[in-house]
């Protein structure tokens, strides 16, 4: 089933003998794909009538084709830099984690500043991270920008810190012992990516875009902004998607200043328009204190009065708002401000403009039913609950094992009508999509687990709903050619009456299977991602 990369896009292909995810025939075994979209599904018997008027024939041999995955929120460039660079997400200690800063140092001196991410101090026998002075020593004095795994927090050098005047009067600074927060992070991070190279940037635009199309992923919803990254990085990334193949790019600008984000032609003044800051690093804003830092409540960015001039603005000019939220105050927050605007312009046309809120970790069942009520798509990254959950993780650390306990509840979600769309807000947790279904499927909290087919359908279809587009995510006659192509086990039906333990083979059934996704069990293999036609990622044989 080797090819090389080829445009695709105006070739007729008749893809046969596997298995096809469709919904229009869950018996399909066969796939038409014309002029970038699907074309006809159905079984093998049927599939001979179309083998003289294609341009190419695929032999599937027992391959599974499914919707190509979409990720809902993601970092592009930050994800390429931990792909093609400094990843401390492996580092069990301060030790190793500064032989791998020097060792990077060392690799690269054609860089005028080193950009890494990825370490958690919380993991470390010494339960801190690295001081300025020890940074300074490992990169020579060069500027070094390096986030914690949740992104909100950062150390750097001395050298880094010189870019920025006055950083030390701004809100977070700390004098180096302990990481930047705040403002200081913002404006630090500023200057990071503003001294960032134009080589190093598309470097590391491709290296990310290429991965995740060998992950099965066609799009990307890009959530950049003034406080995350630069202009140049999003304009930057979004020509490089239009110029080349690889996953399509839905970008999301986080500005309360809705004509530049227009300008710079994002979908929405939203993504990671932050309400708050992260549970790791204590920013997070709660109603309660913080159980590991008794009387603090973390940091509260944006008030329900902001929210709602926000999302009034956004609707009357066609564009979506989303918010970054996390703790539950700012959940509360986001929640009272939409309903608002929806009292200024009917809640019709709020529902209507799909906007969104990031991470929605922090949930009451008021604020899932106001979720439902506003039409509000809770962009979720299960992941987070696979690396922080459980009675001895971070979310039990910073607020107990019972708060921790009603973290991420996917199944409530669902069960109110909410639309969830799933991410992995890489680097923060990596671009692993089948990784992330089975984390929803097998949440650590079992009351808030989701059937197979739910998570998979909200790392699909959910994309393309959270983006206003509900042709899409599905290989039905008319659907774009979004899919990929794997190489997988017996294919399975969960059972509905229980979502973990009771999985079926039997045809009969009528519905799609999917691969087996239990603990231990092998996830699938990407062999070929299709973007609207065109390929662009083919696995080489092995």
């Amino acid at each position: 089933m080797s090819e090389s990369l080829n445009s695709g896009e105006h070739r007729t292909v008749l893809l046969r003998g596997g298995e096809v995810h469709s919904p229009a025939d869950p018996f399909a075994t066969a796939m038409v794909v014309e002029r970038g979209h699907i074309a006809w599904v159905g079984e093998e018997g049927a599939a001979d009538a179309f083998a003289s008027g294609v341009d190419e024939v695929i032999d599937l041999e027992g391959a599974l084709v499914a919707p190509a995955f979409v990720d809902a929120h993601v970092h592009t460039t930050a994800t390429g830099f931990a792909l093609t660079g400094l990843d401390l997400s492996s580092a069990a200690s301060l030790a190793e984690a500064a032989e791998l800063i020097r060792a990077h140092a060392a690799a690269r001196p054609e860089d005028r500043i080193l950009v890494g991410h990825g370490w958690d101090a919380s993991r470390w026998p010494e339960r801190r991270p690295l001081t300025r002075e020890e940074l300074d020593g490992l990169t020579g004095g060069r500027p070094l920008y390096l986030t914690r795994i949740d992104v909100h927090s950062a150390v750097v050098t001395t050298a880094l810190l010189d870019l920025v005047p006055g950083v030390r009067d701004l809100g977070g600074f700390h004098d180096g012992r302990a990481p930047l927060t705040g403002d200081a992070h913002h404006a630090v991070r500023a200057a990071a990516f503003a001294a960032v190279s134009p080589r190093q940037r598309t470097e590391a635009q491709r290296a990310a875009r290429a991965h995740a199309a060998s992950l099965g992923i066609g799009t990307l919803h890009e959530c950049g902004g003034p406080r995350i990254s630069s202009e140049d990085d999003f304009t930057g990334l979004m020509d490089l998607a239009r110029s080349e193949p690889g996953p399509r790019v839905v970008g999301y600008w986080a500005d309360l200043d809705i004509e530049r984000a227009r300008a710079l032609g994002a979908l929405g003044a939203a993504g990671d328009l932050f309400a708050d800051g992260s549970l790791g690093s204590h920013t997070a804003c709660l109603h309660e204190p913080y159980a590991d830092s008794a009387g603090h409540t973390g940091s509260a960015h944006l008030d329900a009065a902001t929210v709602a001039a926000h999302v009034v603005a956004c609707t009357e000019a066609g564009l979506q708002a989303g918010f970054h939220a996390i703790g539950d105050a700012a959940v509360t927050a986001v929640v009272d401000g939409v309903r608002a605007a929806s009292e200024k312009l009917g809640l019709a046309r709020i529902r209507a403009a799909r906007h969104r809120v990031e991470h929605a970790e922090m949930l009451t069942p008021e604020t899932i039913a106001a979720f439902a009520e506003l039409g509000l798509t809770a962009s979720v990254q299960p992941a987070f609950d696979a690396l922080w959950g459980g009675e001895e993780g971070m979310y039990a650390e910073r607020l107990g094992a019972e708060r921790a306990r009603t973290l991420n509840p996917y199944a409530a979600l669902l069960r109110a009508g909410v639309p969830l769309a799933f991410g992995s807000d890489s680097p923060v947790t990596p671009l692993d999509p089948w990784g992330t279904v089975r984390a929803a499927a097998f949440h650590r909290t079992p009351e808030h687990r989701v059937s197979v087919r739910a998570a998979f359908t909200a790392h699909t279809r959910g994309g393309w709903r959270a983006v206003g587009r509900d042709d899409a995510g599905t290989l039905v006659p008319g659907a774009p050619a979004d899919y990929a192509i794997w190489r997988t086990g017996d294919l399975v039906v969960q059972a509905p009456d229980d979502r973990v333990a009771r999985w079926s083979t039997d045809p009969r059934s009528g519905t799609p299977g999917l691969p087996d996704l239990s603990p231990g069990a092998d996830l699938p293999v990407c062999l070929r991602t299709v973007v609207h036609g065109q390929t662009v990622f083919v696995r080489p044989n092995e």
